[in-house]
């Protein structure tokens, strides 16, 4: 099965591709999608062209997408809802299952720990895929999200998988 991780956000958001073969986890791809500074359709239009360029590129089997806390900035957290919002529109586009996340989930089922640090992610996501460098932050996170889904197998594809029975952009394969 191939996971497509997202760490959603409205600046940069960060994406990470693994495959799962019975216990093993492989890393495939990382990277971040930059949407400059320019205006919210602006934004939204980069991130539904760089998910779909993601989707097409690595045909993942499903997606798993962290969910966006609540910021102190209620400004702020409207714009990362609306970049998040976008990520989901390409995914389902995409026709892509989507497992949902959150940061706390992510921390515990990569590190064990629901409040580590984000260098304890990128840590633990380095030495669970046997990456030789340190990913970028945002794809970091992307590919703990992944690793999230993995672990937890928690959508119907995983639990058709481990019947033996595998879904191909939402249909059985």
């Amino acid at each position: 099965m191939r996971i497509l991780g997202i760490d959603p956000g409205s600046r940069v958001c960060g994406f990470g591709v693994i495959d799962i073969a019975g216990q093993n986890r492989s890393y495939v791809a990382s990277g971040c999608i930059k949407t400059g500074g320019g205006t919210l359709p602006e934004r939204v239009k980069i991130l539904l062209a760089g998910i779909r360029e993601v989707s097409e590129t690595y045909r993942p089997d499903v997606a798993a997408v962290e969910i966006v806390f609540v910021n102190v900035n209620p400004s702020s957290t409207l714009m990362l809802g609306q970049a998040r919002g976008a990520v989901i529109a390409a995914l389902v586009l995409a026709e892509l299952p989507i497992a949902e996340y959150t940061a706390l989930q992510v921390k515990q089922a990569v590190v064990g720990n629901g409040h580590a640090d984000k260098d304890q992610v990128s840590h633990m996501v380095q030495r669970l895929l046997r990456l030789t460098g340190k990913p970028q932050a945002d794809a970091a996170d992307a590919l703990a999200v992944a690793l999230t889904h993995a672990q937890h197998g928690t959508g119907v594809a995983g639990k058709l998988q481990q019947m033996g029975l595998n879904i191909k952009r939402g249909r059985l394969a």
